[in-house]
């Protein structure tokens, strides 16, 4: 007896032996990671035995509140540059705000223009979210600096719409930048407040983690993401030159004629669009002559070029004569090409 009873410390110690048993309480897991304030609870438990009885289990459990991990992206949609026309309104540049973060976030959104480096800045310009079927469209988009409620791995489009200023020359160019920050959700219809990297050692609560990463105009880590678009002007470069032959004199014939009344004058006019130029259309060349002279009937051609000397050649029959009023229509002018309007008048 006693001899077993001083076998049982060394028999407890060999059966004094557990296996833990892992217990955790979570929320689902998302792309991003589990959501944030989430109460994650492990459970460990001991099963042991003393002698050849099951004792009672032993337990023990720990907690600990999964923190905000702030993420958000600004991605351009479109290529590098949109290309506009001089004058033109309502000029769209389209964007993607996806939010990384493990919760709802609200995000701020501001444009901002490049100080240097571009030739111009748009005018006018708007933001608009998206109504979620992805295009432009003013009367469903809702024009507003905020997007209220982005929920965790969703994104957003976001349209930026500029007016681009009349006279601005082909190739130029105006840089914007768009920039999403982010502010606390959990508020629909109200913009939270801006949300700031939690200081110092972890806390019970819920701390938050800006994670972030660089844009092209802001710095990793500071709940800040940009993305560039910028606006590309196509436009004709024309340029338009006057000229004019004398035919011929009552007096002289055609041999050398002197501008008198009576002499037979040609005008030329050439219009032409600098290589590399966007096709000008609906090319309308008026000229008012003076009451000194006479239009000659049928005299109006169009769509002509220019001899060595820069004076019209060729050209179809067209145009209009209207009191004195000469007006012609030129085809549509691609970039390099030069067409002309002629007319010949008689000196009163």
């Amino acid at each position: 007896m006693e001899q077993n009873q001083m076998m049982y410390p060394a028999k407890i110690a060999a059966l004094a032996s557990g296996t833990a048993l892992i217990a955790l309480q979570t929320a689902p897991a998302f792309a991003e990671g589990t959501r944030s304030g989430t109460i994650i609870t492990n459970t460990a438990t001991v099963d042991f035995r003393v002698g050849d009885v099951q004792q009672t289990r032993q337990t023990a459990s720990d907690s600990f509140t999964v923190d905000r991990k702030v993420n958000l992206t600004v991605t351009l949609v479109d290529g590098p540059t949109t290309t506009v026309v001089p004058g033109q309104t309502g000029a769209v540049i389209t964007f993607d705000v996806s939010n990384l973060s493990n919760e709802t976030i609200d995000a701020v959104l501001a444009v901002t223009q490049a100080s240097s480096g571009d030739a111009f800045d748009a005018t006018d310009v708007q933001i608009f979210v998206d109504d979620g079927d992805g295009s432009f469209n003013p009367a469903n988009d809702s024009q507003t600096t905020l997007i209220d409620e982005i929920g965790e791995d969703a994104t957003v489009r976001v349209f930026v719409v500029s007016d681009i200023p009349l006279g601005q020359a082909n190739n130029d160019l105006a840089n914007l930048t768009l920039s999403a920050t982010a502010h606390a959700g959990g508020a629909e219809g109200s913009q939270g407040a801006l949300l700031t990297a939690t200081s110092g050692t972890n806390t019970a609560g819920i701390d938050t983690v800006l994670a972030d990463g660089a844009g092209p105009d802001d710095s990793a880590n500071d709940g800040i993401f940009t993305a560039r678009g910028g606006y590309r002007v196509s436009a004709a470069t024309l340029t338009v030159t006057k000229t004019n032959r004398l035919l011929e004199d009552p007096v002289n014939g055609t041999t050398d004629p002197k501008a008198i009344p009576g002499a037979e004058v040609e005008y030329c006019v050439a219009v032409s669009n600098a290589a590399g130029s966007a096709t000008a259309t609906n090319v309308i060349v008026t000229d008012v002559v003076p009451d000194d002279l006479a239009i000659i009937t049928g005299s109006v051609r169009i769509n002509g070029g220019l001899d060595g000397s820069n004076n019209c050649i060729g050209g179809d029959p067209g145009g209009n004569v209207t009191g004195q009023t000469v007006t012609a229509q030129l085809s549509d002018l691609a970039g390099g090409e030069t067409r002309t309007a002629s007319f010949r008048v008689t000196i009163n």
